[in-house]
């Protein structure tokens, strides 16, 4: 295995606290991880922002120190700062995020109409909690709560208090803790009126 050099062994360095952001965040997130290349421009844009930010906590607690001195700002305490950092960005972005906190704001003074949310299948289950019915590829149709379900049409429902009806006979699968229905195999989600609780 060749050996890497000084120069991208200090790149990489530079940039791992946007790498750190960019992990915790899609650790924390629903969003599907995008391109490598797109990552480390990602990780880029974090590292400026976390670099901006560690500036700013180095003014500050050099005005702290003129009333207590802690310590001398050495290249360790910035490494440190900058890793505390990354990790905050990292939990503040996932956290905005998965609430749509940022993307309400822009939508309420019309900048854009999009959602904080990985897909709109994904937003409809998260903003709309209530009994769903999956319609199926082999025509049954399946009633139940989704306590989880996937971010596209990849992976899988989970779905409890579950009734399953297959040519026109109901199933009742009350018994179980859930059943695991696979996304590929949805044709339809409806979603029930929070009234109704029958297919």
């Amino acid at each position: 295995m060749p050996e890497l050099s000084k120069d991208v062994v200090a790149l990489l360095q530079y940039l791992a606290p946007g790498f750190l952001v960019a992990w915790v965040y899609f650790g924390l997130t629903s969003h599907i991880k995008p391109s490598q290349f797109e990552r480390v421009v990602q990780a880029l844009i974090f590292t400026v922002v976390v670099q901006g930010v560690v500036i700013c906590e180095r003014w500050a607690l050099g005005q702290l120190g003129k009333l207590y001195s802690v310590g001398p700002w050495t290249s360790d305490s910035a490494l440190v700062a900058s890793l505390v950092t990354a990790l905050c960005l990292g939990f503040a972005v996932a956290t905005l995020n998965n609430a749509d906190t940022l993307h309400a704001l822009a939508r309420r003074f019309h900048l854009s109409t999009r959602s904080g949310y990985p897909s709109e299948w994904f937003a409809s289950f998260y903003t709309c909690p209530t009994h769903v019915v999956l319609q199926l590829k082999d025509g049954a149709r399946i009633f139940g709560w989704p306590t989880r379900w996937p971010s596209d049409k990849t992976g899988h429902f989970f779905i409890t208090e579950a009734v399953r009806e297959i040519d026109g006979e109901q199933q009742d699968l009350a018994y179980l803790e859930g059943i695991l229905v696979e996304a590929a195999e949805v044709t339809s989600v409806e979603f029930a009126k929070r009234s109704t609780i029958q297919p």
